[in-house]
């Protein structure tokens, strides 16, 4: 049994046209929501673990406010991965299929479409029509090895988007 953690990163600005998608930042709705889904996530009693994420800069951004949230993240060897900025799920299946089988829990921050189509892909009773920014699944996969991810189905035990937590 395989589990995918699947966070989108937080709301980032588009107000600056000019800046590359990648160097897009988070919004003041992004600063917040990172820190809140860290401290929401440290509550469900989630181990802390490793994230993988997009060298985007909002995703970064959202890892930190994780951090922020999350105090235990802060210490553990995160990872950028170029091939997690990407917005297509079969680009991210492709990548999680050569992960190591040693590996059996992963963590990644990532975008949209690809990781609501991914979800969709993987959980095919989900439906779920759009995974909102900061976002979280956490799914169950019945594989031993990654490489046998396209044809499981997997199950959804754990579902939190920021519009759930409590606002001050």
């Amino acid at each position: 049994m395989k589990t995918l953690h699947l966070l989108r990163h937080a709301k980032s600005d588009w107000n600056d046209a000019p800046l590359a998608d990648r160097e897009r930042s988070l919004n003041a709705r992004g600063r917040r929501d990172a820190p809140a889904m860290g401290q929401a996530l440290a509550g469900l009693l989630l181990a802390p673990q490793p994230i993988l994420l997009s060298p985007a800069r909002r995703a970064r951004q959202t890892l930190e406010g994780l951090c922020e949230g999350w105090p235990a993240l802060a210490s553990l060897p995160h990872r950028t991965v170029e091939r997690l900025y990407t917005f297509d799920s079969e680009d991210l299946l492709g990548w999680l299929q050569q992960q190591p089988d040693s590996e059996q829990t992963l963590f990644i921050i990532g975008h949209n479409p690809g990781l609501t189509d991914l979800a969709n892909k993987l959980v095919p009773d989900l439906s779920l029509a759009n995974l909102p920014t900061a976002g979280y699944l956490q799914l169950q996969l019945p594989i031993d090895r990654w490489q046998a991810l396209s044809g499981c189905a997997g199950r959804l035990t754990q579902q939190l988007f920021p519009k759930q937590l409590p606002r001050d």
